[in-house]
């Protein structure tokens, strides 16, 4: 596993737990290009009640005018969450050209059954978009189980 990429996915760690204290999904995402930092972003939907707040989403959105284009060929996303099907559409749009993942969608948890994001490339006719998966995934998936415990707790009491 690159360097490199723990390199990124630890900033994209940081980046999630911005918001914790708010409630927000602990996602956080980067942009990287030429192995420099353009962008980060993180959830903000409850905050924003907006639900196209996610973090992959906002890293993008900041990338644009960083770098004053919405260009983003030749750019790494970095996520500690699997992108859901509407990123994925975001990402494509923005012409990324790898996707790296902290943690890891499980059809066994969650609404979206047999989902991957390989699987939602290829839907989309995209499967160029180099994915790599398994950098800190412990690290990213503590977070999300811990995150998803004090929501359970919350709808608990």
């Amino acid at each position: 596993m690159s360097s490199e990429h723990e390199k990124f996915m630890r900033i994209a760690l940081e980046e999630a737990h911005r918001w914790e204290k708010e409630g927000e999904a602990l996602v956080g995402s980067v942009v990287v290009r030429d192995g420099q930092v353009v962008a980060v972003g993180c959830n903000t939907a409850k905050r924003d009640l907006d639900l196209t707040a996610h973090a992959e989403i906002a890293a993008m959105k900041n990338a644009g005018p960083a770098q004053g284009s919405l260009d983003l060929t030749g750019c790494v996303l970095y996520s500690t969450g699997e992108p859901c099907i509407m990123c994925v559409g975001a990402i494509v749009s923005a012409g990324i050209t790898t996707v790296v993942l902290g943690g890891n969608y499980s059809r066994h948890h969650g609404e979206f059954g047999d989902y991957s994001v390989e699987k939602a490339l290829s839907f989309v006719g995209r499967g160029a978009v180099k994915v790599v998966r398994g950098v800190l995934t412990e690290e990213c998936e503590a977070m999300r189980w811990s995150f998803w415990a004090k929501e359970a707790r919350k709808n608990r009491n």
